[in-house]
């Protein structure tokens, strides 16, 4: 009863498992794989399994593999992509298990592997999600604060630049022509944000209508540039269902140390950017 159970579980399971060979030929592989592979039970068996599901390049290290678990007895769970019969690769995690003849020596390994592709792809979907403002798509307050921590690490030894922007006029724009405008405007300043910066700077959303730069060894002055080619880009007219509209932006930077807070850093520009929203707003009043 207890063989017949077994057999029936292999069988039935989707699951794939199999058993090869100390020589890594295929000795049993269950409905499951089959079905992965495209190939029947008999076109399996007696092949070697890097041939048939093995990515090529890790076909060395299951070959690798295999004379490890037959030298020590021990197989280690893993993680790696398999080949389906028509060439797509499927990721795979596996449960390895020795197995050993009457006398205790090792002479098979036998796996059980579950097909993760689509979680794992889920998984980072979610992780994806969790780092990014959902409105715009850049990184949120969040993810920009983990890379600022990163950036001013003591032992990387060079100054991290960081832009504070805060939306003039945006409450009008949202009590006038409602909150789809006012998203709209989000996303396209953002955008033009984006645009603006270069390879290894990060651009985020740090909440309501305030974004923030982050440089990596920007000193006071490549900060300044970039401040002005903000501002110069956000008062261009912005276009929405409600007609052209046009929003300015306070900008204030702040350069941090290796070794400063990400608190402090921050806390630095959003200063400086309350300055320059009070001198706009004092030349207004003139």
């Amino acid at each position: 009863m207890d063989g017949r159970l077994a057999r029936e579980f292999v069988e039935g399971t989707d699951a794939l498992v199999c058993v090869v060979a100390g020589d890594g030929r295929v000795l049993l592989a269950n409905p499951a794989l089959q079905r992965l592979t495209g190939r029947s039970a008999e076109e399996l068996l007696g092949r070697p399994f890097w041939d048939v599901w093995v990515v090529p390049e890790h076909r060395e290290l299951a070959r690798d593999a295999i004379e490890r678990a037959m030298a020590t007895g021990r197989a280690h769970p893993q993680e790696g992509d398999w080949l389906t019969g028509d060439g797509r690769r499927r990721l795979v995690s596996m449960r390895n298990h020795v197995l050993t003849d009457d006398d205790g020596r090792p002479y098979a390994v036998a796996c059980v592997g579950l097909d993760v592709t689509d979680q794992r792809r889920w998984e980072a979907q979610l992780s994806e999600r969790a780092r990014t403002d959902r409105l715009t798509g850049i990184p949120n307050r969040g993810t920009f604060f983990e890379e600022l921590d990163r950036q001013l690490a003591a032992d990387r030894g060079e100054v991290c630049g960081v832009l504070f922007c805060d939306l003039d006029g945006f409450k009008v724009v949202n009590d006038v022509h409602g909150h789809a405008v006012g998203d709209a405007v989000l996303v396209e300043v953002a955008a033009r944000l984006r645009s603006l910066a270069g390879p290894g700077e990060t651009v985020a959303r740090f909440g309501g209508d305030e974004f923030v730069v982050l440089c990596p060894g920007c000193g006071d002055e490549e900060l300044a540039r970039l401040a002005d080619r903000v501002e110069e880009q956000a008062a261009a007219p912005v276009p929405t269902a409600a007609g052209p509209l046009v929003v300015g932006v306070s900008v204030g930077g702040a350069v941090g140390h290796p070794g400063d807070s990400p608190d402090a850093v921050i806390a630095r520009a959003d200063r400086a950017m309350y300055g320059a929203k009070t001198r706009q707003r004092r030349r207004a009043e003139r």
